[in-house]
């Protein structure tokens, strides 16, 4: 018998008289951890389809992009190429059709000179509008304090109302 299978053979010895010694309890007591309270606004329901991922190479968005959420309320989808997320560009996209470009810069790269006027639409598609929100604790994708700068391209009333969003506004727990 070779040193160390004599020595694994002590190991696995010495655990089996410790939990025998046990009683088993310290298998059989161990916590469970409780489940964390889903964030305001949400329920099982929204937290599947925002965990459901896109569909892969939708038309319209550039290839080569990876589905990086399912579909959040107000947003629709993301998509990036995995060497520019979570920074970007960040496409969204929705019923078929591009909705957004965004780009999520940190308080410093944003206190550095991030400049919103850099945010280029896809070919074929105008901006319609800006909207910058402050992530102070930040969320899944980029946990650092930055900022959401979507560049949409389809009005802010439609684009509230994305992914059974009935309330037309900015979910709590975004």
């Amino acid at each position: 018998m070779s040193s160390l299978t004599r020595r694994i053979l002590e190991a696995a010895a010495a655990l089996a008289i410790i939990v025998a010694l046990a009683g088993g309890r310290a298998i059989a007591q161990t916590p469970h951890p409780a489940p964390h309270p889903m964030p305001p606004g949400m329920t099982p329901e929204i937290m599947k389809m925002m965990m459901t991922l896109g569909e892969k190479d939708p038309t319209g968005l550039p290839r080569g992009l990876t589905p990086e959420s399912g579909c959040v309320p107000s947003m629709g989808y993301h998509y990036a190429k995995d060497a520019d997320f979570p920074f970007g560009p960040i496409y969204g996209y929705y019923n078929g059709k591009a909705v957004f470009t965004e780009y999520m810069p940190t308080v410093q790269q944003f206190n550095d000179g991030f400049n919103v006027e850099e945010i280029q639409p896809l070919p074929g598609y105008k901006i319609d509008h800006v909207d910058i929100w402050y992530e102070k604790n930040g969320h899944p994708g980029l946990p650092a304090p930055h900022y959401d700068i979507h560049a949409w391209y389809v009005p802010h009333a439609e684009h509230m109302l994305f992914c059974n969003n009935t309330s037309g506004r900015r979910p709590p727990f975004l």
